[in-house]
């Protein structure tokens, strides 16, 4: 017997609804209603993404009581589940990572088809985890490469904060946050110096298990953009939370196949490389890729998990009107799943060798 995911209803008036279609890209909320768990509540709703709104199924942000959650239409991910597989596993190697669940959405009576609600990471979310956070910024594009020229360009950018969007802190926050970035850019390599400020400012552990995450998943574009940066309030030290990981697991953002080789073992930006210039950093770095390869990142942990959330939405994939894929292609991505793993272990047992 299949699985039960939660049914939404979302309710917006034809005038709201307008507003709405007028512009795709208004980041305005507009008025509406939400049926959920037999209780009809008003929200606020807008639409969210980049490319992916001028999908046939687009992506939602509602605003309900209070909280913060995203409806994402998975359009471009054939299997609907390489987000949820992969904050799970996020999850699993301690890094902090938003929780995540499918649900059936239908818009004024009608089917929106199977969409996967993400916790917002804001306020709330460290409050439900007992973290102290004093300021947290969104990676929002590929500025946020911790570098000082802009992403994929030979510019300096014209901020240090370029790149980013501060949702919680203040004007001294954000002040610290560029001084962060200017100073992992100055001073020679491997100096002392820029070491104990490393070591002072990053909570270094949590970021390579995050390194590690966003390597062995594959994600390409989860180095320079797609992660939210929090001060951790006991210890004043930065830490990273993964976002957007619908291009992993040997599909890019788009759905393409793009081999399990893409993305290096040690990923993509500046602060990365500043710190593994340091020879204890990558140790520690390869320590902790050979115990994961070792414990999480295997066909008997991933796989199940990959399964169980396919199996989980695949009588409603069947008969969602609104998917992209073919049903076959679906279908066949437990299995695809299961290469990429097989193939990421051998290339990065490899490469740990002479890392």
């Amino acid at each position: 017997m299949p699985a039960h995911i939660p049914v939404y209803h979302l309710w917006i008036p034809e005038e709201q609804w307008r507003r709405l279609e007028r512009n795709v890209w208004s980041e305005r909320f507009v008025p509406a209603a939400m049926t959920k768990h037999g209780r009809t509540v008003p929200i606020q709703i807008r639409y969210r993404g980049g490319h992916t709104r001028e999908y046939p199924k687009r992506s939602y942000e509602i605003a309900i009581s209070g909280k913060t959650y995203h409806y994402n239409a998975e359009y471009d991910d054939p299997s609907l589940i390489r987000n949820a597989l992969s904050f799970r596993f996020f999850q699993r190697i301690g890094v902090d990572a938003p929780d995540t669940r499918h649900c059936l959405l239908y818009l004024n009576g009608r089917s929106l088809g199977v969409y996967l609600e993400i916790e917002s990471v804001d306020r709330r979310f460290f409050r439900k985890r007992g973290i102290g956070a004093t300021a947290l910024f969104y990676a929002a594009n590929d500025n946020a490469n911790f570098g000082l020229r802009s992403g994929g360009t030979k510019r300096r950018k014209a901020s240090l904060f370029s790149g980013y969007q501060q949702m919680v802190g203040g004007e001294p926050d954000r002040h610290a946050l560029t001084g962060f970035v200017r100073r992992i850019n100055t001073g020679p390599d491997r100096s002392a110096s820029l070491r104990r400020f490393l070591q002072s400012r990053l909570d270094i552990d949590r970021y390579l298990h995050w390194l590690a995450g966003a390597v062995l998943t594959g994600n390409y574009d989860g180095f320079d953009q797609n992660y939210a940066l929090y001060v951790h309030e006991p210890t004043r030290k930065y830490r990273i939370i993964p976002w957007d990981y619908e291009g992993t697991w040997g599909r890019n953002c788009y759905g393409k196949p793009c081999g399990s080789n893409l993305v290096d073992v040690t990923g993509y930006n500046r602060l990365t490389r500043r710190l593994l210039q340091y020879p204890s950093f990558r140790k520690r770095y390869k320590n902790i890729l050979a115990r994961l390869l070792k414990k999480h990142f295997t066909v008997q942990t991933i796989v199940p998990a990959a399964e169980a959330l396919h199996r989980s939405i695949r009588p409603y994939v069947y008969r969602d009107p609104s998917r992209k894929w073919s049903f076959s292609v679906f279908d066949g991505e437990p299995q695809f799943i299961r290469r990429y793993v097989e193939e990421r272990r051998e290339h990065i047992s490899e490469a740990i060798r002479t890392l």
